[in-house]
């Protein structure tokens, strides 16, 4: 069975302004799916509408093969956990664990039970008696998920949950998440701008741009067979490089041509890239598939100029210069080199992508 189901979603408000149009989205029930884009481009809205928080212009939303069009949030079983953790200052950490649960009149002795296996899950037991004010912002963000837990919903919704924990606290409540879906099982719609929190907590991702999805995948597929020059583009960190190109020709052999640079292409791309001879195109490597030692038969080597080098301690990003522009490299903490150094990088060319340059999708390479 569906945990979510869209069928043609729209969101129109009242001055014309369309923002979604026309999703078509299912998510299995116990799966945790992200939704990731740039600010503005629909997700937020998207999960609302889910929620039950935005009124839907047109098409079906169905939370375990029941419609849920005309149903207010509170009828749809649903648990949401906020950037603002929304917490009552007054109210120990128990009572704003329990106080959803009051309001529906559950009784005094599940209320306890529930309460206690959260705080339980959630390593909060010894915070019960405290107040928000006395707890730090991981503890309140633990304590904003322990209220959903209670619930025991059908369904989790997560709204960019994280954006006010500093970088530790965000990576260490990852992992707690990524542990309460795992125990728990419950299907998930998280939503977030950052694709390092989706590529790390996702079982599959919905890429937004512009109220449209562009790609639905697991994180695997989101990254290594994106199907545009913007979903390769948004995730990575650092992101794709793209450098403007051709495919030329060389005694029968597609390659590709940047400026006065040609790279050599392995077999397996041959049949695929003759097909596109002649044409300009956007030729996308990864910053990890950039070295300066010797990768594989598949090497191709490209003059460079360093421009930028910023060491990070486990590795070392390097920007250069080269024919068709800029590129970043993820390296070694043991390459020592300085702004203005020629060297000589080496591209694994079995990982290469290949953009159309009008609109972005793309091409066949293999």
């Amino acid at each position: 069975m569906s945990g979510v189901k869209l069928e043609k979603v729209v969101k129109r408000y009242d001055n014309g302004v369309e923002v979604i149009h026309g999703i078509d989205l299912e998510i299995r029930k116990g799966e945790f799916v992200v939704f990731v884009g740039p600010s503005g481009c629909g997700k937020s809205t998207l999960m609302r509408m889910v929620a039950g928080l935005e009124s839907i212009t047109g098409g079906t939303i169905s939370i375990e093969g029941q419609v849920v069009n005309d149903l207010p949030p509170r009828e749809r079983d649903i648990a949401m956990v906020f950037q603002d953790y929304a917490l009552y200052p007054h109210k120990t950490v128990f009572d704003n664990l329990g106080f959803g649960l009051k309001l529906r009149k559950f009784p005094k002795a599940e209320i306890e039970q529930r309460v206690r296996a959260a705080a339980a899950i959630l390593k909060i037991e010894h915070l019960l008696e405290r107040k928000p004010r006395a707890l730090s912002g991981g503890q309140r963000q633990r304590v904003a998920m322990g209220r959903a837990i209670v619930r025991q919903a059908r369904l989790f919704l997560f709204d960019e949950p994280l954006s006010n924990l500093d970088a530790l606290l965000r990576s260490e409540m990852r992992t707690e998440i990524k542990k309460l879906h795992q125990r728990i099982g419950a299907t998930t719609i998280y939503v977030t701008h950052d694709q390092v929190e989706a590529m790390t907590l996702a079982e599959r991702i919905v890429v937004l741009s512009g109220g449209n999805i562009m790609q639905v995948g697991t994180p695997d597929e989101i990254y290594n067979q994106p199907v545009s020059k913007f979903v390769a583009g948004f995730t990575g960190s650092p992101p794709m490089n793209f450098l403007a190109a051709t495919i030329g020709s060389n005694a029968g052999q597609a390659e590709i041509v940047l400026g006065k640079a040609r790279l050599a292409l392995p077999a397996a791309s041959q049949a695929a890239c003759s097909k596109l001879a002649g044409r300009s195109v956007e030729f996308g490597i990864r910053p990890e598939d950039i070295s300066l030692e010797a990768m594989g038969a598949s090497d191709a080597e490209l003059a460079a100029t360093v421009v930028v080098v910023e060491p990070l301690g486990a590795e070392t990003l390097v920007i250069f210069q080269c024919e068709g522009g800029e590129m970043t490299a993820r390296l070694p903490p043991t390459f020592a080199l300085k702004p203005g150094q020629q060297v000589t990088v080496r591209l694994d060319m079995e990982k290469f992508h290949l953009f159309d340059p009008q609109g972005g999708a793309a091409l066949p390479s293999k």
